[in-house]
C-alpha cells in the first residue's frame, strides 16, 4: 500500500489532469481551489464556484476539508463560511474516493438534492421547504450575482455585505465582483 504522501499526490495530479482548472495555494498539494460548475439538471447549472480543498497530513485515511469560496444559496452550505455539509466527505470518507469523486459525483449530487432537513443554511431549507418555486429563484440570483465564471477565477476577496441579491433587479455587470464574499 502507498502512503499518505504518495497517495496525495496522485490524487492531485488525477484531478489537474481531468478537466477541472486546479490552482494551487502556496505551491504545495495540501491547499488548492478548484473550479467547479453547477450541474446541468438543476437550478445552480449556469454557476460556476472556487472551491477550497485542504487535504489534511492523514489523506486519505482522513478526508479533505471542502469549502465554497464564493456564495451560494444552498440548505447544506453555510453562506457566510462556503463550508459544506456532506455526510459523505464528514463523517463517511473512505480512502476508496478520491479527489476527482468529490468533483464528479459528491458535490453534484449536493447540488442537485438539497436536504433541508440538516441545514446549514436554516433560511435556505426553510424557504426550499416553504416555496421551491421561489427557493429555485433565490438560487439563480446567487447564481447570477456571485457564481459567474470570472467570479470562480477571480482573488478571495473580504466579505464586503450581507445584502440579499433578489433586491438587486438589474443585470449582472463588473461592479458586483465587488460584492463577492470570500470564504476561507
Amino acid at each position: 500500500m502507498s502512503s499518505p504522501t504518495k497517495r496525495r499526490e496522485m490524487d492531485f495530479m488525477k484531478l489537474m489532469m481531468s478537466d477541472y482548472k486546479v490552482e494551487t495555494i502556496n505551491d504545495g498539494t495540501h491547499e488548492f481551489h478548484v473550479e467547479f460548475h453547477g450541474p446541468s439538471d438543476s437550478p445552480y447549472h449556469r454557476g460556476v464556484w472556487k472551491i477550497r480543498v485542504a487535504l489534511p497530513d492523514g489523506y486519505p485515511y482522513k478526508s479533505p476539508s471542502i469549502g465554497f469560496v464564493n456564495k451560494i444559496y444552498h440548505p447544506n452550505v453555510d453562506e457566510k463560511s462556503g463550508s459544506v455539509c456532506l455526510d459523505v466527505i464528514n463523517q463517511r470518507w473512505s480512502p476508496m474516493f478520491d479527489l476527482v469523486n468529490v468533483f464528479e459525483v459528491f458535490l453534484p449530487q449536493l447540488l442537485l438534492y438539497p436536504n433541508p432537513s440538516d441545514p446549514l443554511n436554516k433560511e435556505a431549507a426553510a424557504l426550499m421547504i416553504r416555496d421551491h418555486t421561489e427557493y429555485e429563484k433565490r438560487v439563480k440570483e446567487y447564481c447570477e450575482k456571485y457564481a459567474k465564471p470570472e467570479d470562480a477565477g477571480s482573488p478571495s476577496m473580504d466579505d464586503s455585505g450581507d445584502e440579499d441579491p433578489s433586491g438587486d433587479e438589474s443585470e449582472s455587470s463588473d461592479d458586483d465582483d465587488d460584492d463577492l464574499a470570500a470564504k476561507t
